[in-house]
């Protein structure tokens, strides 16, 4: 089974991140990518395994699912922006055997918050949580 590679521009485009943004994950050692010439390829199931894509053995239909609200102190608007951004994209991605997760978020300039609520499988809210806190790490 041949496996999918991707440039860093079509990766970028997956998470809706910038094309930067991607280059240093693959600098950082957080997407692994292989170096063909002056530009990366990047495989398909790494790209996944980053943004936290469910492979399809998520729990089935009708089994548990986890709500979970978050609150981020101290954030700027653009950083808000960005943390949403990044958590829409993580929470599009997927195939056709896995449950949805739906994902609110919110910021509050005044306080300076971000809340983002979450629900779905607890596997899936999980891998959302840790890519929230990777994110959180790298700004």
């Amino acid at each position: 089974m041949t496996q999918q590679l991707l440039t860093v521009e079509q990766a970028a485009q997956q998470l809706n991140l910038h094309p930067k943004t991607v280059l240093r994950y693959i600098h950082d050692g957080r997407l692994p990518a292989t170096r063909v010439g002056k530009s990366y390829r990047i495989l398909r199931v790494d790209l996944d395994t980053l943004a936290g894509v469910a492979s399809g053995g998520s729990e089935p239909d009708g089994s548990a699912r986890t709500t979970c609200i978050t609150d981020i102190p101290d954030i700027t608007l653009e950083a808000a922006e960005r943390m949403a951004t990044f958590l829409q994209a993580v929470a599009l991605t997927g195939d056709a055997g896995t449950p949805p997760l739906h994902l609110q978020t919110a910021f509050d300039p005044q306080a300076g918050t971000l809340k983002i609520i979450a629900i779905g499988s607890p596997s899936d809210v999980g891998k959302l949580l840790e890519m929230m806190h990777l994110q959180m790490r790298a700004r």
